[in-house]
């Protein structure tokens, strides 16, 4: 049995994780799917919302819980957080697996590695309050504004990488993904193993099947020898 936390991407709460949690508890896993800050279906207040408010949020569902041996999972802007949460607390972890995620390195932000079609879209949807970025017409109802200094707070990494197992999980079935560039940084370092699914970015949902297959292996690749 393994233990995952899940951590959405931008807009979205852990209702987002709901047909993956429930593929990994029927195979007798735990499952936690987190929502961050600011995301709730009320949304607490975000103007003192930030990227390490978020790492915060994650380390404390690991200090309440005691958990320990995760697989921390995170999809799109889940890996910045997710990049945080290994910094602080890699004693509690056992893998990180970014699904189509960001894997920033120190001193980044999602603004720097999102690309300019995305910044664009940031600064015309965080018009209406300055806060938070509205989402997307016609996305599930269920999303939420995101606290807009999640975006733009730079990542500060305090350690060297802890040796956990990192995999990124590649979506190659959109042609406006940002992650291209990460892709070929990361397939050619032997810290990462690198995989490619052809969905569009929503893996979860367009790829079920595939994502699922990547965390089981992930849980075998872990058992000792």
């Amino acid at each position: 049995m393994a233990t995952f936390v899940l951590i959405p991407g931008g807009w979205r709460g852990g209702w987002w994780y709901e047909p993956l949690a429930a593929r990994l508890k029927h195979a007798g896993h735990v499952a936690h799917a987190l929502t961050l800050s600011g995301l709730e279906e009320t949304p607490a207040p975000a103007a003192c919302i930030n990227l390490e408010t978020h790492i915060a949020d994650v380390l404390k569902l690991l200090s309440v819980e005691d958990l320990s041996e995760v697989i921390l999972c995170a999809h799109s802007y889940g890996g910045m957080v997710a990049s945080g949460v290994a910094d602080r607390a890699p004693e509690r972890l056992a893998a990180l697996v970014y699904l189509d995620a960001f894997a920033p390195e120190d001193g980044q932000a999602w603004w720097d590695l999102a690309g300019d079609d995305y910044r664009r879209l940031v600064i015309a949807q965080a018009g209406h309050d300055g806060l938070t970025v509205l989402p997307r017409d016609g996305v599930d109802p269920r999303c939420r504004p995101h606290p807009l200094g999640t975006f733009v707070q730079s990542l500060r990494l305090t350690r060297e990488a802890p040796e956990l197992r990192r995999v990124f999980v590649y979506a190659t079935g959109w042609s406006a993904t940002p992650f291209t560039a990460q892709y070929e940084r990361l397939r050619t370092d032997p810290a990462w193993t690198v995989r490619t699914i052809a969905s569009a970015h929503d893996l979860v949902h367009h790829a079920l099947d595939e994502t699922f297959q990547v965390l089981l292996d992930v849980t075998r690749d872990l058992v000792p020898l």
